[in-house]
Formats: structure tokens, sequence, C-alpha cells
């Protein structure tokens, strides 16, 4: 990686947390379907077709659920359907990594900066001496998925969708038609992986990493199960209707950041600017996005923009943002008479 890195020098220095609430059930309830409602009939976009699996997706399905850290999940419309994880799934191999290898190594080996540049940018890895940068990008999350744990990709593989299910509160299954479609189509990613492995980013065999990290983004879920996986991340890492501690807070913490930062990648700026809180979208037309301390959002509508986004999704999760409260940067006068706070 070019440049120093960040110092912050404060490893002993305890981390205080403090946030705020959701509105009461009746609310949260009233706004799911409202933004479902809100943008059902919007019809612009198209399905991802360059899988040809998912080119046969409905684009008239709709899900939208909001998972609060207390337990309650709302959905509204299909929030149950399934669809495969796609990217949204590096999020979660990401904080299990650092959950097993610790902050200081996994920030060295797969970066938390933003490149730029497309997700599947090998010009961004040679730019950076061979550095994935971070681990939304398809570089960095073949290197990451590279450092799961196990004595082989079948034992990898197997600890990434233990992990997810835990994550989702349920168990998860493979899409094999979704995973054989892509395999068919992946050579991108192989090319990725190779040139990762000649830099020394990843230490296995480069196509056995390919093909687990195709099997972790073929993994179903729904609108429901990606709002609780957020909503597990949002509460510390407990999730809030198993009661299954799944990661500790500082990777929740950790996770959180980078995908502020990367999530939505080179739009991430425009997504904080906009909606303001993390997430992280996938091309089958998921998009989860996470509120520390209250909750998540989840989402699901094949069609996309032509960044790759789901286009009722960024509209739902926009406006539960600003319905619920939600965005990290909005604030409110402490006082709302005139003077100051002290009186004067």
């Amino acid at each position: 990686m070019t440049g120093e890195s960040l110092e912050a020098d404060i490893d002993r220095v305890e981390q205080a947390v403090h946030t705020g609430t959701l509105p009461g059930w009746d609310e949260v309830e009233v706004d799911v379907m409202d933004a479902y409602e809100r943008y059902r009939s919007r019809t612009s976009g198209v399905v991802a077709d360059y899988i040809p699996a998912l080119a046969a997706a409905d684009p008239e399905l709709f899900g939208v659920s909001v998972a609060e850290v207390g337990g309650a999940v709302h959905v509204a419309g299909e929030a149950n359907a399934e669809f495969s994880i796609q990217s949204i799934s590096k999020a979660f191999v990401y904080a299990m990594v650092c959950e097993e290898l610790g902050h200081h190594l996994v920030r060295e080996r797969v970066g938390v900066n933003n490149t730029g540049l497309s997700f599947d940018s090998v010009i961004a890895i040679e730019l950076n001496d061979g550095h994935p940068m971070n681990p939304m990008v398809n570089a960095g999350a073949l290197a990451t998925t590279a450092l799961v744990p196990g004595a082989t990709p079948a034992e990898q593989w197997e600890r990434i969708r233990t992990g997810l299910s835990r994550f989702a509160g349920r168990e998860l299954a493979l899409d094999g038609e979704i995973y054989h479609s892509e395999m068919l189509t992946n050579q991108r990613n192989r090319a990725i992986a190779r040139l990762l492995e000649s830099y020394g980013r990843i230490d296995l065999d480069p196509l056995d990493v390919v093909d687990t990290y195709t099997r972790q983004c073929s993994l179903n879920v729904s609108a429901r199960d990606i709002a609780i996986m957020g909503a597990t991340l949002a509460d510390g890492g407990v999730n809030p209707v198993t009661g299954d501690r799944v990661v500790s807070p500082d990777v929740c913490r950790d996770t959180l950041s980078v995908l502020a930062a990367t999530g939505m990648y080179e739009r991430s700026g425009e997504w904080l600017f906009e909606i303001g809180l993390p997430a992280k979208s996938g091309v089958s037309g998921g998009i989860v996005a996470i509120a520390p301390g209250k909750g998540a959002i989840g989402t699901f509508s094949p069609r996309l923009d032509s960044a790759g986004n789901s286009v009722r999704g960024q509209r739902a999760t926009a406006y539960l943002s600003r319905t619920l409260g939600l965005n990290l940067f909005a604030s409110a006068a402490h006082r709302t008479d005139e003077g100051d706070s002290h009186g004067n």
C-alpha cells in the first residue's frame, strides 16, 4: 500500500457508545409500509443479465424490512422472497475474518481505503502495488475469503456458510443454479485472484479462492434476512432475534466504518451524502443499510441502475433513513428558543 497508514494510538482507550432509539413499533410499521407503497410502482432500471441465472429474476419483486436491535422485525411486500446474497456477503465475511484474525492484521492485508474505481478493477490493484485496498471491491473480497480459517476449501466454505447463517438467524442454503452460472462467467475474478497471488496477497490456490468466493455470493437470503444480519452489526455483534453473539462490538465498529467508506464502491461518498448510513448492495437487487445502536434496513428489488444498485431499494432506504431518523449526520438544535444552551 502506498503512503503511511494512520496511527490513531488508541489501543488502550475504551470505546464509549452513545446511540439513540427507533420510534415506537406502530410508527416503524407505518413507515416500512409507506416506503413499499411509495416506490412499488417504479419501473426504472434493468435486471442484471451478465450472470445468466440472474437475468431470470422477476423484475416486479420488491420487499422491504427493518430489523430493530430489540428483536422486532417489520416487513412489507415480498420481504421473504429469496435471492442470492452476492456482494452483500463481503461485509459479513469480512466481519468473520476480523473476529478471527484481528483489527491490525486484516487492515494491513486487505486495507480500508476506497479505490475510486469500479468494484472489479484490475487497474486499482496495479496502481497500489498489488494491495487490494478494501474488502468491498472484488480484489479485497477475494483476499478476505482467502483468510477464512480452514484446512481445505471445503472447510472454509462451511465456515462461511455457518457464519453467515448465524448472522441471519437461520440456516442459509446455496443456490446451485446461481453458483454454476457464475462459475461460467467469472473469468475476471480468476484473473484478479492470480494477480493478487503474484503480489503475495493470496497464499492459497487462487482458483480455489474464487470457487469459495463464488459459493459465498450464491447463498440465498431474503430482505428480512439481510435486515437481521445488518441489525446484528448494529447491536454490537449479537443477533437481535436469536440472542447469539456472532462477532465482537469492536468488529462491528470496524466493519461499519469500512462499509461507510467503501460499501457502495465509487459512489460511497454520494450515498453517505444523500442517505447517511453504512450500506452494502448486491447485483441481485439487495441492499442492507445499518444504523448503529438502532437496527438495519433490508430491501430487495432486481431492477438496477447503471452502477448496479437496486433502484427501488435505494429509494426505500433513503425514505426510511429520513422518516426513522437514521442518518448518522443529521442533527437538530439542542435549543429551539432564543439564546444558547446556557440561557444567555
